[in-house]
């Protein structure tokens, strides 16, 4: 079984998201992190670039495959996850502690349209 706070937002792309002031912190989920396996690599978005909500803005590698991350929310990349050019399996660790990205976002709506953890709980489940 898959951990997921109540505390953050998740998307169908199982991606989290958690605001704080007009920041948002990413990551990927636990149930992301457990269904890729071994983390090898992850492709950071660069600081400073604009992102559009399901946009993509990187890559985790595993040793069983690539999946691209798709951005919850429209706003501006104002910091990145440095850790994890050197220690990608730090999100195998702790998928919640170790984020990705954060952005800047410019329509706070976005962020209340996605999904709760108990709408986001059934996906974990197919």
């Amino acid at each position: 079984m898959s951990n997921i706070p109540a505390e953050l937002k998740y998307t169908k792309d199982h991606e989290w998201a958690k605001l704080e002031g007009d920041i948002v912190t990413v990551g990927i989920t636990d149930f992301a992190q457990n269904s890729l396996g071994d983390i090898v690599y992850v492709e950071l978005p660069n600081i400073g670039d604009n992102i559009e909500k399901e946009g993509t803005f990187g890559v985790v590698e595993s040793i069983k495959s690539a999946s691209d991350l798709y951005s919850p929310l429209t706003g501006e990349i104002v910091e990145v996850n440095e850790d994890l050019n050197d220690s990608p399996d730090l999100l195998n660790e702790d998928a919640y502690t170790n984020w990705i990205m954060k952005i800047k976002i410019s329509n706070e709506d976005e962020f209340n349209s996605l999904l709760s953890a108990s709408d986001y709980k059934p996906l974990c489940e197919e």
